[in-house]
């Protein structure tokens, strides 16, 4: 810790209080770089959302000194009372638990006539950088003294780092074990709970056992490094760590990664396992992996906006259909970040002119999915709004001057296709669901579907294509499972609606064509046309299969059919059994072949596909 102005006096004050217990020795690190997650580092405390003492005051020469924390905000800050002008108080921060630290953040000085002060608040970890710091609160008057850490031990609910491995309700063994000098080191992990530990045996006295926790998937570790470091007792020949948690709520680090490590006695060397991330349930451990790649501090999975949307949707759907809330706070976060006006490159490629909306269409109607997804999760009414106001956007590019309907899919009018139309009509439909004594957005759900069923772009074979011609006829061209699936849930809706049977007839003709083509279905699997041979999906294709199950399974709900239930938990099976790493990172191709690239986009994907199965099941 820098203590003093001038080093030698620094470095001797600094290491008396440590020698006399008042403060630990370790280095100080580097000047800080700002923080942002929730909010950036420097917040002033009167915007703190809640106000705590997790760690004891410290008493230094009469003056009060007290660590503040806000947790909603994940954040912190430091005050000195009773004092005299001329005291100080400031924040430490550590990203190796306390091994070093950035010193002497928002140092603040009582000014005259005051007798106490405060720092500004500074994060406690840092979710966008995959780190989780400890924090503590320090005073300089007449002497030099800090408070505890805080927080040292990661909890996720009731289950915190240090629990004994005799509690866990199982024991699981998910990859290899890996062998040094004769010694067998495993990782061990209790799925349902999200811990782990390590065991090493056929060893001797001496050896080391230890666990390694990473919030990047295992491309650093600093915080979590040499967790429960344990040697083999005299006359033994195993040991094992004590179990370590894998997701910290509270510093809104989700889908840590851990592996196990150990050393024989006499000798430097050491192993360790393959990192791997629990798996409480298919689900949860898919949407951890999810929010491992969310900005908390943009409120948005970086690169691809509309993207965003729909992995928001997964999201919600995740909670709407398990039960868990964990990730609700990202709601009003995305919504509060994001509605707001961006330049070209900042979100999209084009300008986002505020209320989610740009010269993309289809872009824009995204969002007000996601928002109505939304409003049903929290039922504040603000989503709703947004919702309208959105597809109200939409509405505009409704055109019977063209093709004799229709939404165009872009500002410049050059294309009427089916994700546009799929998604205005699913939007009118759910507008009018959810708006008591609503009569416009059904009349426009109505024409939107007579138009859509008249326009050709449900091929004879029951497949939606992509678009019309210019000349308004089917233009033949991919048949994009999202095609697919917005129209069976858009059809499915309005049967719900209407209780009209030609819609649910619709419905369950384009899901009977889906499963059965190999357009789009191959050995039972879901398979786009970039998923075959050598080729590679975009951006966009990554995300189609997961918006074509949640609609399946939303007929799947109306009408009953073990047929329509079998094909989304085989989505399902198949993603888990095929498609899904050691760190729950699920691939582009469910079926699992190669090459099968994995990024957030494809982890939403097979997320709505599992969180489909789990529905549609009950297995939560």
């Amino acid at each position: 810790m820098s203590l003093r102005t001038h080093p030698v006096l620094g470095g001797l004050l600094a290491l008396f209080l440590a020698l006399t217990g008042l403060v630990a020795l370790p280095a100080p690190s580097h000047a800080a770089t700002p923080v942002c997650a929730l909010a950036c580092d420097t917040l002033d405390p009167s915007r703190a959302r809640q106000e705590s003492f997790p760690v004891p005051d410290r008493n230094i020469n009469g003056r009060i000194l007290r660590l503040h924390v806000s947790d909603p905000d994940d954040m912190a800050w430091a005050s000195i009372d009773d004092g005299v002008p001329g005291d100080s108080v400031w924040l430490d921060r550590s990203w190796d638990r306390g091994a070093t630290w950035e010193p002497l953040l928002g140092k603040a000085s009582i000014p005259g006539t005051w007798t106490g002060t405060r720092t500004l608040m500074y994060n406690i970890t840092d979710p966008v950088g995959h780190r989780r710091g400890w924090i503590r609160a320090c005073a300089d008057a007449a002497a030099v003294t800090c408070t505890d850490w805080v927080y040292p031990t990661v909890c996720d609910g009731s289950r915190c780092d240090g629990a004994d491995p005799a509690t866990a309700a199982g024991d699981d063994t998910p990859v290899p074990s890996t062998s040094l000098f004769g010694r067998t080191i495993s990782l061990h992990v209790d799925q349902s709970g999200g811990m782990a530990w390590g065991v090493v045996a056929d060893g001797a006295a001496g050896d080391e056992i230890w666990l390694d926790r990473s919030w990047d998937g295992g491309a650093s570790w600093p915080e979590g490094s040499s967790l429960g470091r344990t040697s083999v007792p005299s006359g033994a020949a195993s040991a094992r760590t004590v179990m370590v948690a894998t997701r910290d709520p509270r510093g809104l680090l989700y889908g840590g990664a851990v592996r196990a490590c150990g050393r024989a006695a006499g000798h430097q060397e050491g192993s360790c396992t393959a990192w791997v991330r629990p798996a409480p349930t298919r689900a949860r451990a898919a949407a951890d992996a999810l929010m491992a790649s969310y900005r908390t501090d943009e409120g948005w999975w970086r690169s691809s906006w509309w993207n965003s949307a729909v992995a928001l949707t997964t999201l919600v759907d995740f909670a709407e259909r398990t039960g868990r809330g964990d990730y609700d706070w990202a709601i009003a976060r995305t919504f509060e970040q994001n509605r707001g006006i961006f330049p070209a490159g900042a979100r999209s490629s084009d300008p986002v002119e505020g209320h989610f909306i740009s010269r993309a269409v289809d872009d824009a109607a995204w969002w007000a999915v996601a928002w109505l997804t939304a409003y049903d999760r929290t039922g504040e009414r603000r989503y709703l709004d947004e919702a309208v106001t959105i597809t109200d956007y939409v509405h505009q590019y409704w055109d019977t001057g063209t093709c004799g309907g229709g939404v165009w899919w872009d500002r410049e009018r050059t294309y009427k296709n089916a994700v546009t139309n799929g998604l205005y009509l699913w939007l009118a439909t759910a507008l009018h669901q959810r708006i008591g004594g609503d009569t416009v957005w059904g009349a426009r759900a109505a024409t939107a579907a007579d138009w859509y069923l008249a326009s050709g772009m449900i091929n004879s074979s029951g497949l939606v294509n992509d678009g019309l011609t210019a000349g308004c006829g089917n233009n033949g061209q991919t048949v994009w499972s999202y095609n697919q699936g917005l129209a069976i849930g858009a059809f499915t809706q309005l049967w719900r609606s209407t209780g009209d049977g030609r819609y649910l007839e619709t419905a369950e003709r384009l899901a009977d064509a889906a499963v059965s083509s190999p357009a789009l279905t191959r050995d039972g699997v879901l398979t786009e046309s970039c998923d075959l041979g050598a080729n590679s999906c975009d951006d966009n294709q990554k995300q189609f299969k997961g918006i074509f199950v949640r609609h399946l399974a939303d007929l799947a709900d109306a009408t009953g059919s073990a047929a329509y239930r079998a094909y989304v938990v085989k989505q399902a099976d198949s993603i888990w059994a095929t498609d899904r790493d050691s760190l729950n990172r699920l691939g582009q191709r469910w079926s699992g072949t190669s090459p099968n690239p994995s990024d957030w986009r494809t982890q939403s994907s097979a997320l709505e596909a599992l969180t489909a199965a789990a529905r549609l099941t009950g297995s939560g």
